[in-house]
């Protein structure tokens, strides 16, 4: 966009702001259709130009030119409308990623503008599934809520909306998260609630449903390390008695710069009852090794207790390529990765959208292990749109009937907003 149209945009936007000013540039005079526009966001402090005192406006303007003149309205937006806020708070959104590099919170804005940040996405999804070999059509939505609270605390929910296509009933309708959040000064947080948690390497392989846990977790991050501990059910699990047992976990990761170690770590809660998780304890270790537009991986987990004939392993190994990127079409990434799973490890409640590690947990079937192939893939389609797909192949099950086992795949169509 022209710097002098964009300008024009911006004194519409700022209308009643300030009163006529001197304009201070040079190649602007009086007969220019845009001469009051500039010479008034010039006084209000919102454009500046060059050395030279010249303000070229003819010249094609950068999104982070742009972003730095949305920063300024941000600092003077106590003096907008409630319909010059609503746009500058739209404005600030579209140009989140460089106002961050700006050094601008667009959460500062959020809080001025009724406190609330609203934000959601949306999915349309094919399953072919493995186990039961029946096929799924589905769409969900998500409606994610951020309220500020105050320059420390916020809290986030997430209403979730899923519809089976092929099926007749309506659809389903809940709050799958609710959490406060509190920071203590810039690296460390405090929740407490129904949040997201991830376990494994290649989409929550182990465990990644969107329900995370209800409990309370405390935080540390800066620059190179970062640290978790919490407290809590795992409310996501394909077994009632992971739901209802207490447990301790704690996960770390340091960036070496050439490659990212993390370790992960799990402790179900002992009392009274005799149910298959209780006092289990579960580690895991995982490296990641960025080379060039190249990412190697690899993750092992163990469980330290399980008395189930030595199924307590679990470990993958895989390669990834690319980066899709939502704001930018075109962009790809493909990741393929091969999975090891033993029965003392999966607990339930796994990140990937095909479901052949249900031949560990479905009755019937309960194999002591499933090893398969994992492919992901990505493409930015357009602006804040992706397709997605995944593909399980080459599954093999231990202690179960394996000429029931099969691939499975899935395709969706993903959107942001």
């Amino acid at each position: 966009m022209k710097k002098i149209l964009a300008i024009a945009a911006v004194a519409a936007l700022t209308a009643g702001v300030s009163a006529y000013a001197a304009n201070p540039f040079s190649d602007v005079t009086p007969d220019d259709w845009a001469y009051q526009a500039v010479s008034d966001l010039s006084d209000q402090g919102v454009v500046e130009g060059y050395p030279d005192g010249t303000f070229k406006g003819e010249r094609n303007m950068t999104r982070y030119e742009l972003a730095q003149i949305i920063a300024r309205l941000m600092a003077k937006e106590d003096q907008l409308n409630a319909e010059q806020r609503a746009t500058l708070d739209k404005l600030a959104g579209e140009y989140a990623d460089e106002l961050a590099n700006l050094g601008v919170r667009v959460g500062n804005l959020e809080k001025k503008v009724g406190n609330i940040y609203w934000s959601g996405d949306a999915r349309m999804r094919y399953q072919d599934k493995s186990v039961d070999a029946k096929d799924s059509w589905n769409g969900r939505m998500r409606i994610n809520v951020k309220g500020q609270v105050n320059d420390s605390t916020y809290v986030q929910g997430c209403m979730t909306s899923n519809m089976d296509f092929k099926g007749d009933q309506t659809a389903s309708t809940a709050m799958d998260t609710l959490f406060v959040n509190h920071n203590f000064g810039k690296n460390v947080a405090v929740r407490l609630g129904r949040q997201p948690v991830v376990f494994g390497n290649q989409g929550g392989w182990l465990y990644g449903d969107a329900n995370g846990y209800d409990g309370a977790q405390v935080s540390y991050n800066n620059a190179k390390f970062g640290a978790t501990v919490g407290f809590g059910q795992f409310n996501a699990s394909d077994y009632n008695d992971v739901k209802t047992s207490d447990a301790l976990f704690a996960k770390a990761g340091y960036d070496f710069g050439f490659a990212k170690l993390g370790a992960d770590y799990i402790k179900f809660q002992k009392d009274t009852k005799e149910d298959l998780w209780q006092g289990q304890e579960l580690y895991g270790v995982n490296l990641n090794i960025p080379v060039q537009k190249f990412n190697v991986f690899g993750e092992y987990w163990k469980n330290t207790t399980a008395n189930n004939g030595g199924y307590d392993t679990a470990w993958n190994a895989g390669l990834s390529y690319g980066a899709a990127n939502w704001k930018k079409p075109g962009t790809w990434d493909l990741a393929v990765a091969y999975n090891d799973v033993d029965a003392g490890v999966f607990f339930g409640g796994t990140g990937l959208q095909t479901n052949v590690l249900s031949y560990l947990t479905k009755d019937g079937y309960e194999a002591d292990n499933v090893t398969f192939w994992n492919a992901l893939a990505n493409v930015t389609l357009a602006k804040n749109v992706q397709l997605h797909g995944e593909y399980a192949f080459d599954v093999d099950t231990e202690g179960a009937d394996s000429d029931k086992t099969q691939d499975a795949w899935t395709v969706s169509l993903n959107y942001k907003f």
